[in-house]
């Protein structure tokens, strides 16, 4: 029988030890922060009922949805007409009651209703998973990743707003990050715009439009809008506003001028100034955060406030991002619960990391000491020795008698371990153990008091 290669699904990969250190950095970093501020850790199951997710993500999210056929003989309760009519979608049904969950919003908001009466709202919960899509696979792209949310429901305060924003710049600046923007804008405010150029039924053609304005400039986006239906007066009226510039303050004030005949668009300058003024009253941020009018990610789920984060100097797409939406529960039956999110890009964040090295050296170490012995008596001296280091909390490991010295050493000098305490007949009759340090080479001679105290003085 020929022997199968061994490979994982496309859009999957392993995680070696040392980069599950550095994804565990990423992670326990963002956990810390949503933790300060008050936010609750959840998990909800990797499979959800295919009802729960059908109809949440429109036809293309639909279609990316992994289905889980059911147990057992499936095809024996398969519609047969829909199977030999070859109309996988008819048959769906039949065959497949659970699927991977897509993203972590829909399974929140199902756990949200599902457990209302057990929840003090407002509910801050945060969740770090993975979930699945059945994208075709590319680069930065793929079919499990992990999502890093936090959200906030049944509080329509801006507070929240302006929280996300600290949280984005704490979690960032701990993880080594010096130079990356806050985006901000509001969903009010570009209804106000589509408003005074009366083509409100039009916003999601503006702002798919003008959410380009970066990638392919302002002729782009005049051409776009152009073959969407708009005109060259409307394209006049919305120039001054898509190409503010200046401080924020500046922009509001001209905003505020552009859109005086528009209630919402004004009410969203208010939600800005707002958060704004609650960010003032903090201390300074380490992000840039801008007031991007042409910011329009995700328009048909938000609401009110949107966010995107970038890290500046590098070529990459978003690291994170969210905002207000209305109704998250609505989709379940509980109405008139309001919410606001963000999530973390962990994956883009490491590459990130990676480039401009930011990972600490310590990320690398998952033993501190290893002890080498020359034989089994050594062995037999070292094993109260070992539980003391890990008693002292002190990640340590034995090398099983046997081995060459040298080989021992270079397993340490693999694992990156550093340091190493030799046990051999003169140790034993001492009780003066050879503590090496494999990073300068030093050696010393110390009791097991003193290698403790050195170790805990110099933990990662």
């Amino acid at each position: 029988m020929a022997s199968i290669k061994p490979s994982v699904p496309k859009g999957t990969r392993d995680f070696s030890p040392a980069e599950m250190a550095k994804r565990n950095f990423i992670f326990d970093t963002i956990k810390s922060v949503f933790r300060k501020y008050g936010y609750q850790q959840i998990e909800t199951p990797s499979m959800e009922n295919l009802s729960t997710l059908t109809g949440k993500y429109g036809d293309e999210g639909d279609k990316l949805i992994f289905k889980i056929l059911n147990s057992g003989d499936y095809l024996a309760k398969a519609d047969g007409q829909a199977l030999a009519a070859r109309n996988s979608n008819a048959a769906i049904s039949s065959i497949s009651e659970k699927a991977l969950r897509y993203d972590l919003t829909v399974p929140f908001a199902r756990y949200v209703v599902q457990h209302q009466n057990e929840i003090t709202f407002p509910f801050k919960r945060f969740q770090v998973q993975p979930v699945w899509r059945a994208d075709r696979p590319q680069k930065g792209r793929y079919r499990e990743f992990y999502q890093c949310d936090a959200d906030v429901v049944g509080s329509p305060s801006l507070l929240n707003e302006a929280e996300f924003i600290l949280i984005y710049n704490e979690a960032l600046s701990k993880l080594g990050l010096t130079a990356f923007t806050i985006k901000i804008n509001n969903r009010k405010i570009l209804s106000g715009i589509a408003q005074v150029i009366d083509k409100h039924d039009s916003i999601i053609d503006l702002t798919v439009a003008i959410d380009k304005l970066d990638k392919i400039g302002l002729d782009g986006v005049t051409k776009e809008l152009l073959e969407r239906g708009f005109t060259e007066a409307d394209i006049e009226k919305i120039k001054p506003i898509i190409l503010l510039e200046g401080t924020n303050e500046e922009k509001l004030e001209s905003l505020r001028k552009a859109l005086e005949s528009s209630e919402i668009g004004l009410l969203g300058c208010d939600e800005i100034e707002k958060v704004f003024a609650y960010i003032a009253a903090c201390k300074p941020l380490k992000a840039k955060l801008e007031l991007d009018i042409t910011l329009a990610r995700g328009l048909n789920y938000y609401t009110g406030a949107i966010f995107e984060v970038k890290a500046n100097g590098v070529a990459i797409g978003s690291i994170g991002g969210g905002g207000r939406y209305d109704d998250l529960t609505g989709m379940f039956g509980l109405k008139g619960l309001t919410g606001a999110g963000i999530s973390f890009g962990a994956d883009r964040i490491y590459d990130v990391m990676e480039e401009l090295n930011l990972f600490p050296a310590s990320t690398h170490q998952s033993t501190q000491v290893l002890i080498c012995c020359f034989d089994a008596d050594g062995e037999t001296f070292a094993l109260p020795l070992l539980q003391s280091f890990r008693d002292h909390e002190i990640n340590a490991e034995l090398y099983p008698a046997g081995a060459k010295i040298k080989k021992q050493m270079d397993y340490a000098n693999n694992k990156q371990i550093p340091f190493v305490v030799i046990i051999g007949s003169e140790e034993i009759q001492t009780g003066l153990l050879s503590l090496k340090n494999m990073v300068t080479g030093e050696q010393e001679k110390l009791t097991t008091t003193g290698v403790l105290e050195k170790l805990n003085t110099i933990k990662p």
